[in-house]
């Protein structure tokens, strides 16, 4: 391995969703397969499976994942709106529309942080958006305002600067949605978040080795965050709409071959946090 390798966050979403996702996620990390693990804190299977955190390695940092696209709100102030939350569609065009309920959406950020801290006795060690909604109009305003109004310094995941290879058109979508506008903010305000980020694909089962060794490939030298969507199967009934590439994904994480692979393109594990930068289209 050269003297400086490229180093890769792996960060598994969406912990907290069904406890089948939850425990797949948990024993992942805790067999240092994963970098960071990111909550979704307003499902009813969240407080339950939050216990399967607290032995984690300290290595692995737990984030807020978010959420305004699936199951109900936890604030008063968005249910009253929103008893249900819309699709990412419907969220995505009245962002774009400038008719998102902007207060609303900052008292639900609020109130989703506070389920984390509730639940795990600490605040997140970084924020990300379920489905990348932080960075929509509405929303995005309403997370850097939280962050400054709070002084806190955590991290923010960048979605303005998605790499290949493949699926150009649905990591065009991510970062023209609002993910470079995002990427510009975070710079200019000095709020670490990751150089790149990987992950981008359909969703169809296949050979999610082959695209890893991709993903790998691409890393830059200052470092990637890697999103995925590994689990277990379980039978809560709780709706899945990428069910199918779960297994696929925490079979493949969780085997020899991914070691085998972070080797060979000479890719290591970490934290890839950076708060300086020079601005990327």
């Amino acid at each position: 391995m050269s003297a400086s390798p490229r180093t890769l966050a792996v960060c598994a979403d969406d912990f907290g969703l069904s406890p089948g996702v939850s425990r797949g996620i948990a024993e992942l990390a805790a067999r240092g397969r994963l970098s960071a693990v990111s909550c979704l804190v307003n499902m009813p299977h969240w407080r339950s499976g939050a216990a399967l955190l607290e032995p984690l390695p300290s290595v692995v940092e737990l984030g807020l994942h978010f959420n305004l696209t699936e199951g109900e709100p936890l604030s008063p102030e968005l249910r009253a709106l929103w008893p249900r939350l819309p699709s990412l569609p419907r969220l995505i065009a009245g962002a774009h529309l400038g008719a998102l309920p902007r207060e609303a959406i900052a008292a639900e950020l609020a109130a989703q942080q506070r389920g984390f801290i509730e639940a795990t006795g600490r605040e997140p060690d970084f924020i990300d958006g379920h489905q990348h909604v932080h960075h929509l109009p509405g929303v995005r305003e309403a997370l850097l305002d939280d962050l400054a109004l709070t002084d806190a310094r955590r991290p923010v995941r960048n979605t303005g600067r998605v790499l290949g290879p493949g699926f150009g058109i649905k990591r065009a979508l991510i970062a023209g949605t609002g993910g470079r506008t995002l990427q510009r903010e975070l710079m200019r305000r000095g709020i670490a978040h990751n150089a790149a980020l990987l992950g981008v694909y359909d969703f169809r089962p296949g050979d999610y080795r082959r695209r890893m060794q991709a993903w790998l490939a691409a890393v830059p030298d200052d470092g990637a965050l890697l999103f995925c969507h590994p689990g277990a199967a379980d039978d809560s009934g709780t709706p899945d709409a990428i069910a199918s590439a779960r297994g696929p994904e925490a079979a493949y994480l969780g085997s020899e071959e991914f070691i085998e692979d972070l080797r060979a393109a000479e890719v290591v594990l970490g934290s890839v946090w950076r708060s300086v930068g020079r601005e990327r289209c």
